[in-house]
């Protein structure tokens, strides 16, 4: 009986075989007797892509693209049928057919084909392990790739250029919205007269460029050329001109580059952990820099919600807004009464002031006298839809694109009138009997805030000064009135404005606004109560906070020597900060750090440590700053998994793998700043002939090699400086920049070397630097700062070493 079970079952099996050609093969090619239709796919050999259906959301729409196999996501990096979907991804199929392929719907009509001319009778399609689809002949010749017309995603490898001869273009187009991977409004293009970047709007307004190329890097996106991830390149001949890049080997993360359907370039990595992509940089970085992001009489601010309407008007597809599409904009509640100037009722169109606005593109001037004048001269032309009058009048024609609100009042904004129909606005004999019952009311209200006054003072005074934990509760109107209605700027960063002010008791404070945060008012409270708790010499005090509905606020001691980056990075004729003074920052800085790292209930990483956020008091003792990027680690975990946060050239480089992050990141951070104290400059400048000079490689072969130490100072010191402590300071610095993670110092140690307790031995060459001798390319870490003074390119351009120790592990004593 086994005997004779056994050829059934053979033949079971080689029957199935034969009648399921088009089942998913488990291969790379696609062979010219073979199809894919449903489920079915063809995977990479490394497995790293996979050609299948797929469809987005809740639609119902198939294409055909090329995904992420390795990503539990579904994350699409190439679609062939972008602008014809199919409904039924089981009766349709993709296809060799005539020497293309093809992809043929329900009815099996071609919906998209490679469109080549090929009179091969044996071809192939073969899916590589980059995620280039290959269309070849016998001869494995190729006949077409899907590198060359990329969609949304540019993958290493491919081009984004321009052929000299045909003039046609290879470049990105964003997806609709997150949900439509048709071709939506923004692209990626080369320029090919000035060997740039470009993003257009409907291929047509460009609003963002990357500046030229160098032959190292564009100069206005230091952040495109992370020597860690892209190696870029430029080719230009007589037939074609063209960006390329590839990745650098042995990466252990997996990165995309796309033109997204928010209109900016963005670059991810994907976080296993977490199962989704981290955004490691972004240009433009301000989304309100995106043109006409919110379509039509759509209003831009760069805080979220993105965009809101103007009064008068309604998004015109509720949909849309849902998935990240505003292109359409926002339409009129009421049509306008334009060209009714004799109408039954007399109603004519009125005008809606809107405040704080950034003028929209190519206004109208019109030479009238008076504000009035203006109004009328829009009110006469039915195509006029908004003026602004500022000592000259201009006239807005036709639909409002591209407007943006400025969050605060820095004086950049203007007035706009925005033209709407009298029936948005109450009715003339009504708004009489509201304005005199107003006054009225006003009158009576007036005479009871006069007896309850000094009540209502005393009472609100009490909750001001009401202690919440160590921390004081401060009333919104309170601030306003002690920063005078928030008159004198500090400073600012991504995540508000700071301000100088004054309490009834003559303290002085500096009131940090908010800006963009969307806590709700218990997790608010809980992270201020947190950070309120921590007391150091070495830590910049927070006396109180305000939160009133979205108005939050943070209240610090007022350091009336600024941030340490305003005493090294800029010439003071009266005050040169002295190496002496210099070393005791470095101490005190490390001090604090060592506070939040081992000494706190919870260890916290700062996470953006850099000259900007180091404050000097009135005795020039340094004060950790900024926690506004801070991350708690609770004393039983060693790491976290958090999101890319920091400033570009003082990340370490495990925030650019998307590992979980130590304490030893703030550790990198507090070298690279240590050099920059050391030197009195920034560690990346560019000189008058265009090279870049990149300090730490200098201070590592001087450290490493015996070199003159004292070359190493900022020349404001004239030598001036105890050798013995530059070397150590130079010393610690090279430790802290070491690629491992394992081989950097812990804060404490830093103290104890610091302080002369402990000695340090002979760093090694930090890795990451001998990545520019053996590469000669240049690094840059990059991420969104908290701070916007923090701005500076920080790339690392090649270098030379004579000299390499051995790894000495820091952990250990033999640092």
């Amino acid at each position: 009986m086994l005997m004779a079970s056994k050829p059934s079952f053979i033949f079971y099996v080689l029957f199935c075989f034969f009648i399921n050609t088009d089942l998913s093969f488990g291969g790379n090619t696609l062979h010219a007797n073979e199809s894919i239709s449903g489920d079915q796919a063809i995977v990479s050999s490394g497995e790293n892509f996979k050609l299948g259906f797929f469809k987005t959301g809740k639609s119902s729409k198939y294409y055909v693209g090329i995904s992420y196999n390795k990503v539990s996501t579904q994350t699409l990096a190439w679609v062939a049928n972008r602008e014809h979907y199919v409904s039924d991804k089981y009766s349709s199929q993709l296809k060799i057919l005539d020497g293309n392929l093809v992809l043929l719907d329900e009815s099996k009509t071609i919906v998209w084909s490679t469109n080549i001319k090929s009179t091969s009778s044996n071809v192939q399609a073969v899916l590589r392990d980059n995620g280039n689809l290959v269309l070849r002949d016998e001869a494995k010749s190729k006949l077409w790739d899907s590198l060359d017309y990329p969609s949304h995603t540019w993958m290493p490898g491919g081009k984004i250029g321009t052929d000299k001869r045909t003039k046609n273009k290879q470049l990105l187009t964003s997806w609709k919205n997150s949900e439509d991977p048709s071709p939506g409004l923004f692209s990626l293009e080369h320029d090919p007269g000035k060997d740039r970047y470009l993003i257009k709007w409907k291929r047509s307004i460009w609003y963002w460029t990357s500046g030229a190329w160098n032959g190292q890097r564009f100069s206005l996106v230091p952040e495109m050329n992370l020597n860690y991830i892209y190696n870029f390149s430029y080719v230009s001949n007589e037939n074609e001109s063209y960006f390329t890049y590839n990745l650098y080997n042995n990466l252990s993360f997996i990165s995309r580059f796309i033109m997204d359907s928010s209109g900016q370039v963005r670059q991810l990595t994907w976080l296993e952990n977490t199962k989704q992509w981290n955004l490691f940089w972004a240009q433009p970085r301000q989304q309100c820099e995106v043109y006409a992001f919110c379509g039509a009489y759509g209003v831009c601010q760069n805080s979220l919600p993105f965009c809101n309407c103007l009064y008068g008007f309604k998004k015109r597809f509720e949909d849309d807004w849902s998935l990240g599409d505003y292109s359409g904009g926002c339409v009129r509640r009421t049509k306008l009464d334009c060209g009714n100037t004799s109408t039954v009722n007399g109603k004519r169109d009125k005008f809606w002031m809107s405040s704080n606005m950034v003028l929209p593109d190519k206004p109208q001037f019109v030479s009238v006298g008076s504000s009035a004048e203006c109004e009328s001269t829009c009110l006469s032309n039915c195509s006029c839809t908004a003026y602004v009058y500022d000592k000259k009048c201009l006239i807005l024609m036709g639909e409002l694109v591209d407007l943006k609100q400025r969050s605060g009042d820095d004086g950049s904004g203007k007035v706009i009138y925005i033209r709407l129909s009298s029936s948005e606005f109450s009715d003339d004999k009504n708004s009489k009997g509201l304005i005199l019952g107003a006054v009225f009311g006003a009158v009576v209200l007036v005479i009871l805030a006069g007896l309850i006054f000094f009540v209502v003072r005393r009472r609100r005074l009490a909750k001001t000064t009401k202690p919440e934990g160590p921390l004081m509760a401060f009333l919104y109107r309170d601030l306003q009135n002690a920063t005078k209605n928030f008159s004198e700027k500090l400073g600012g960063g991504g995540f508000g404005s700071v301000f100088k002010g004054t309490l009834p008791d003559s303290t002085v404070i500096a009131v940090k606004k908010l800006e963009g945060i969307n806590q709700g008012e218990k997790q608010f409270r809980t992270e201020v109560s947190t950070i309120g708790t921590i007391q150091h010499v070495n830590l910049v005090r927070l006396r109180g906070f305000c939160s009133e509905g979205n108005k939050k606020l943070l209240v610090y001691e007022y350091m009336p020597n600024g941030s340490l980056d305003s005493q090294i990075f800029f010439d003071k004729r009266d005050h040169v900060l002295d190496w002496k003074t210099r070393y005791q920052i470095a101490l005190g800085t490390a001090r604090g750090l060592l506070y939040l790292h081992e000494e706190c209930r919870d260890c916290i990483i700062h996470c953006d440590i850099k000259p900007e956020n180091i404050l000097i008091d009135a005795e020039f003792c340094p004060k950790v700053a900024d926690f506004g990027l801070a991350k708690l680690v609770g004393r039983d975990f060693s790491r976290v998994l958090t999101t890319m946060r920091g400033t570009r050239g003082y990340l370490a480089p495990e925030w650019i793998s998307g590992v979980a992050v130590t304490a030893k990141a703030d550790v990198y951070s507090y070298g690279m700043m240590a050099f920059e104290l050391i030197s009195g400059r920034r560690n990346t400048e560019q000189n008058a002939d265009g090279s870049v000079t990149f300090f730490p490689s200098w201070a590592a072969r001087v450290t490493i090699d015996g070199g003159d130490i004292l070359s190493l100072l900022d020349p404001k010191l004239g030598r001036n400086a105890n050798a013995e402590e530059v070397t150590t300071l130079c010393r610690v610095a090279c430790w802290c920049i070491q690629d491992d993670e394992s081989v950097r110092p812990s804060m404490s140690q830093i103290v104890q070397i610091l302080e002369g307790v402990s000695d340090v031995n002979l760093p090694p060459n930090p890795k990451n630097l001998q990545v520019f001798v053996d590469n000669q390319k240049e690094v840059v870490f990059y991420t969104e700062s908290s701070s916007s003074q923090a701005s500076q390119t920080k790339s690392m351009p090649s270098t030379s070493s004579s000299s390499q120790s051995k790894s000495i592990s820091a952990e250990s004593s033999n640092i």
